[in-house]
């Protein structure tokens, strides 16, 4: 376990049923949203649930809290929202004792969001380009403000998603992306950056089939995919599947088998020759695949799509 995530759930054990992890998971896949509730007799060590090297949005609709400490101390009245950076060094922070303490958290890795948003750095707030490319990694407490009505029914919203488990995810990624718009960007359009994020989707996802192809004998893995289209092999696995209706190694498998029949049409490659050109050593396995994608065996290719085709 991610020692910060280890960090992270020990703070919240105390209180029990107040902390309730919605969507996500910051270490797996750079982001998370979280839900808490809860009253407590001491002053909470708040700054223990922070991640190291994140960017935190709270959304406060009750109790008293603080970050930060002597100038650049914040304090999170009821209805306030705001956000803070954490580096590697802790940031202070804690809950009043005796509060009901309602709020939401978002909140981001620092690396995650820059992969993301490097095609959008232009367009996002000062102060949060500066966190995220600024030359400096620095611990940054931002005075909140009165949270918008707009962003109260999206936390109101929140603890009623739907019923089924692909919907939640959907539906939670989508109040994520309206959260993030008002935070992040000088234009505060959720559909705006929508459709941004789903046009940088479809082009990664693009690169993606571009790189396969390039060599299918010698395909990369799914992080060397990440790291060349600039995002989280998790994330880049999950639009790719969003967007093309099959996983990336399905995909794989269907371009490696549709070139391999390519290359028994010509007559010029055997069975064997074919195989070893789109990246199988083993003639079973290949065989197997073919005959699933294809629909015939590989020996009996080209007659068998003679004979399919004269019908």
């Amino acid at each position: 376990m991610n020692p910060g995530c280890a960090a992270e759930q020990a703070a919240w054990r105390e209180l029990k049923d107040g902390w309730r992890p919605l969507y996500g998971d910051v270490d797996k896949i750079g982001v998370a949203i979280e839900w808490h509730d809860f009253r407590i007799e001491h002053v909470f060590n708040w700054g223990r649930t922070f991640h190291p090297n994140s960017l935190e949005f709270c959304l406060n609709l009750s109790g008293h809290g603080a970050v930060g400490a002597g100038g650049t101390r914040s304090d999170y009245l009821p209805g306030n929202c705001g956000y803070y950076a954490v580096t590697d060094v802790p940031l202070p922070a804690s809950r009043r004792a005796h509060d009901h303490h309602q709020f939401v958290t978002l909140e981001f890795s620092r690396q995650h969001l820059r992969n993301q948003l490097a095609q959008n750095e232009g367009d996002l707030e000062p102060e949060i380009r500066r966190i995220l490319f600024g030359k400096k990694d620095e611990n940054v407490v931002v005075p909140p403000r009165p949270m918008t009505m707009q962003q109260r029914n999206v936390v109101a919203s929140l603890t009623e998603p739907p019923v089924t488990k692909a919907a939640q995810v959907l539906w939670y990624q989508g109040k994520a992306l309206e959260l993030m718009a008002q935070f992040f960007f000088a234009a505060k359009d959720p559909e705006f950056f929508c459709m941004r994020q789903k046009r940088l989707a479809r082009e990664r996802v693009d690169r993606v089939k571009d790189i396969l192809t390039r060599d299918l004998a010698n395909p990369p893995t799914l992080e060397m995919l990440g790291q060349e289209v600039g995002c989280s092999p998790f994330y880049l696995s999950r639009i790719f599947s969003r967007e093309v209706g099959h996983t990336i190694p399905q995909y794989l498998r269907n371009i490696r088998m549709e070139r391999a029949a390519e290359l028994l049409r010509t007559g010029r490659y055997n069975v064997t020759e074919a195989a070893t050109e789109v990246g199988y050593s083993s003639l079973s396995h290949f065989s197997k695949a073919f005959c699933e994608t294809i629909g015939c065996c590989p020996v009996l290719y080209p007659v068998a799509k003679n004979v399919l085709l004269d019908r």
